[in-house]
């Protein structure tokens, strides 16, 4: 299965989308929403904002594993 690094982030408080590229080598907790700067951190049971708020869910999870 190919991994995919490219995501659409989508904030939950103003609802903007940015596209972000995810790292492979480790997790993201918290994340700024560059369009009202609130600060995002994952929701209870993901790993990591990207599986809370993105299209594509890590790549750790992409691929199977545990994530960090």
């Amino acid at each position: 299965m190919e991994i995919i690094l490219k995501t659409i982030i989508t904030c939950p408080h103003c609802s903007f989308q940015k596209e972000e590229s995810m790292p492979t080598d480790s997790c993201v907790y918290f994340y700024e929403c560059s369009n009202c700067h609130k600060i995002l951190k994952a929701k209870e049971g993901d790993c990591c904002v990207y599986c809370s708020y993105a299209t594509i869910p890590c790549p750790p999870i992409q691929g199977d594993k545990k994530c960090c």
